[in-house]
């Protein structure tokens, strides 16, 4: 199953072990079994410390367990690991087997210190590029923490599982079986929802930090940049950030980044992460900010405030808070999130195989989701509320040959319907004759742009009436010493290319300005 590259790569990433691993397999007579079975053969012929076993004493079968024998630390797995989870089943192969994880000792410790029994469920799809954080997490948790057990189950192979618990959206992720969390989720911001202490810790950590020359906000490919330009510079940087890597970690393929012919979303994030580490810069994450009070005057301190009602001072601020994907705003539409209604085909698109969807958006990102839906459900219909789709020539070539995609243009929709618990279908007017129409789905995949993440500058920094950051050619808002880059700003092309320069811009225009307002007056 593993071709020769893949193979000699995990050859010498396993011998990384440290203590011997078992693999228990539990399995039946399906074909994925088999193919488990043959994965599991192959990779522990690549280690003498790796044994695999048979005992079908699980009652998800096919499923395996990583085990180190004569404790009770282990890892599970109800999948069979390729694709975006091969590297969570690498990394919990390591870990179990005695190789440190690469994270903190105080967050090793934080993990050790959780009191109680956490047994986690964690649903994803295997061509999802959000789940394998999250599942790392809970396995690397696992592992330091006996008392703590997760099991990451392949929704699209345990189908009649997913549907009793109505998950539509992955990761979704269950605790004691009970709904715990859906969505990316950071390590930190797991363990802060079970650690009643840790968000007030953070929050005094982070109260009691110097001012910053340079505070960025925002991780993204724009914050990321503007950060490692300022601290070449030599001036005091810091990041604050939900996440590193902003909306790239929901991108499955970047294909237009020059020089770089492949990657993928999370690849890019881990890259961006990597670079940053190696300046001095002081990077937040897991940190919303929810309010900016600018300097009164030049050389004064700006003031940004965190959820956790932390502060940070900067002597300038570059904002490069991103956008995330606009919704619909139509009823029904909040309801039915992550219950049919989706804004990610390739995380959510296999657990809506054989079913009708709907897609709602004629651009490049709409008619690339309906290609590769079309692939998964039983049928694909497009909405567009234009005349024409907005998508690349062969992009819409290449939607027009499948059998089962229907394109409907003029469609403005106007509601999303429901059960209560799943989505039914959705209506649409047809703009050219006004009628009212319904479209019987089981899914909505929303694909109609982006939403700068710039509300809680209302009032602050100028905005457009898209609600975008006016910047000038330096990256200037409208507030001295507060400047802006990447897709929350009137940058016109929402690329990772324009968002890494605009970024670097927003950074020496800062540097400059910090050179302006500190240099000495003349008596």
């Amino acid at each position: 199953m593993l071709d020769p590259a893949l193979t000699k790569q995990l050859a010498q990433h396993l011998e990384l072990l440290r203590q011997p691993v078992e693999l228990v397999a539990s399995l039946d007579d399906s074909a994925k079994s088999a193919q488990l079975m043959e994965l599991l053969t192959e990779v522990a012929a690549l280690s003498e410390k790796i044994t695999v076993v048979r005992r079908d004493d699980d009652e998800r079968r096919p499923s395996f367990a990583i085990v180190r024998p004569g404790t009770d630390i282990s890892v599970r797995f109800a999948c069979v690991p390729l694709g975006h989870e091969l590297t969570s089943f690498v990394l919990a192969l390591l870990q179990v087997g005695g190789h440190p994880p690469a994270v903190s000792e105080e967050v090793i410790e934080q993990i050790r210190r959780l009191d109680g029994d956490y047994e986690f469920v964690t649903y994803l799809s295997l061509s999802c590029q959000n789940c394998p954080e999250v599942v790392q997490a809970l396995n690397l948790m696992s592992v330091v923490n006996p008392r703590i057990k997760h099991v990451a189950v392949d929704g699209a192979l345990f189908k009649d599982e997913v549907e009793a618990r109505g998950v539509l959206a992955v990761p979704s992720v269950f605790l004691n079986g009970e709904h715990f969390e859906q969505g990316r989720m950071t390590l930190e911001q797991i363990l802060s929802k079970l650690d009643s202490g840790a968000a007030q810790r953070a929050a005094q950590e982070i109260g009691n930090k110097e001012p910053f020359d340079v505070l960025v906000v925002g991780a993204g490919p724009a914050g990321v940049s503007s950060a490692i330009y300022a601290a070449r510079k030599s001036v005091r940087t810091g990041v604050a950030a939900g996440r590193i890597g902003g909306q790239v970690l929901d991108t499955m393929a970047i294909e237009n980044f020059i020089s770089v012919p492949y990657t993928e979303g999370p690849k890019f994030a881990a890259a961006l992460e990597q670079h940053a580490s190696d300046y001095e810069i002081d990077i937040m994450d897991s940190q919303q900010a929810v309010r900016l009070e600018p300097a009164t005057q030049p050389g004064d301190l700006h003031t940004l405030v965190l959820e956790n009602d932390a502060t940070l001072k900067g002597r300038t601020v570059i904002l490069a808070t991103g956008a995330r994907w606009r919704p619909i705003g139509v009823p029904g539409e909040q309801e039915y999130r992550n219950k049919g209604v989706t804004y990610c085909p390739h995380c959510d698109g296999p657990l809506f195989r054989g079913k009708p969807v709907a897609v709602i958006g004629g651009g490049n990102s709409g008619v690339e989701a309906a290609i590769d839906l079309a692939g998964i459900v039983s049928h694909v219909t497009l909405l567009e509320l234009g005349d024409t789709l907005r998508a690349d020539e062969v992009l819409q070539r290449k939607l027009r040959s499948l059998t089962n995609v229907d394109i409907v243009l003029n469609a403005k929709t106007t509601e999303v319907l429901g059960d209560g618990t799943s989505v039914t279908g959705l209506t649409y007017t047809d703009t050219e004759t006004g009628e009212s129409r319904r479209l019987d789905v089981q899914g909505v995949f929303v694909q109609i742009g982006l939403l700068p993440n710039t509300e809680w500058l209302e009032g602050v920094v100028e905005l457009t009436k898209h609600k975008e950051i006016v910047v000038d050619e330096r990256g200037a808002t409208s507030v001295p010493g507060v400047f802006a880059a990447g897709d929350c700003t009137t940058e016109p092309y929402k690329q990772i290319v324009t968002a890494m320069g605009s970024g670097a811009t927003a950074a020496l225009s800062a540097f400059d300005y910090l050179v302006r307002t500190s240099a000495p007056t003349d008596d």
